[in-house]
């Protein structure tokens, strides 16, 4: 969560992969992907466009 803290904009799985200093293998992504959905879906996270994940601003 302190790399979307730190983070201006909203962040791609990619991006949140290279902030994180995992690999940027597809497969991975992947599964970062699916894991910040599951964030969005509980309220963690918000996706304000397809594929951008950040923190619900108040």
């Amino acid at each position: 969560m302190t790399v979307f803290a730190a983070a201006d904009t909203p962040l791609r799985a990619r991006a949140v992969c290279e902030a994180i200093d995992l690999e940027t293998a597809p497969n991975t992504v992947n599964n970062v992907r699916l894991k910040l959905k599951r964030l969005v879906e509980r309220g963690v996270l918000v996706e304000p466009e397809q594929g951008l994940f950040t923190q619900p601003r108040p």
